[in-house]
């Protein structure tokens, strides 16, 4: 019975391994998905947005603009006047001065082009919804970033996977 025992423990702990093995594989796959340019889809609601759920400021049309919450004509006037954009900081110097920073926060929650963990500038990174002075110090301690893996690994020593999944929409490592 203890040698069944053990082989049945053995068994378990083959196929655990193994199981891990493969989800890391997939994970290096999007991963590499991660660090390409996003691909852009139109949603069933006609908006145009980008593999990672965002509009791209460069691409969205007026209309998908105007849907935005807290954009009105002013704001998509002026995004669209000075296209194309290079980061988030051209978006925002765009955009800021027709947004309050309640505003700005929900307009790039939907409305954001990744950026570089690598090359970002702290202001640029402050841009991120919900990200303040002690995350971005984090974001920069760590540079560089070899992957999108190390930087789940160590922005995941201060906030949960939760919340590392949904800054990681926000970021790239070219």
């Amino acid at each position: 019975m203890t040698r069944v025992r053990l082989s049945l423990a053995l068994f378990v702990l083959v196929l655990t391994v193994s199981t891990v093995a493969c989800r890391d594989s997939s994970r290096e796959a999007e991963q590499a998905a991660d660090t390409t340019a996003a691909v852009t889809t139109e949603t069933s609601a006609g908006m145009t947005e980008t593999s990672t759920g965002f509009l791209d400021p460069n691409a969205a049309t007026r209309e998908d603009l105007m849907a935005l919450p807290g954009m009105d004509a002013a704001a998509v006037d002026a995004l669209v006047a000075g296209r194309p954009y290079d980061n988030m900081l051209a978006v925002d110097r765009a955009v800021g001065s027709h947004l309050t920073e309640t505003e700005r926060d929900s307009v790039y929650t939907r409305l954001w082009t990744p950026i570089d963990l690598n090359s970002a500038s702290g202001d640029e990174i402050l841009l991120i919804p919900g990200v303040g002075p002690r995350m971005r110090r984090e974001f920069l301690e760590y540079r560089p970033y070899s992957s999108i893996e190390r930087f789940r690994r160590e922005i995941g020593k201060y906030v949960d996977s939760a919340e590392v999944a949904r800054l990681e929409r926000y970021v790239t490592v070219r």
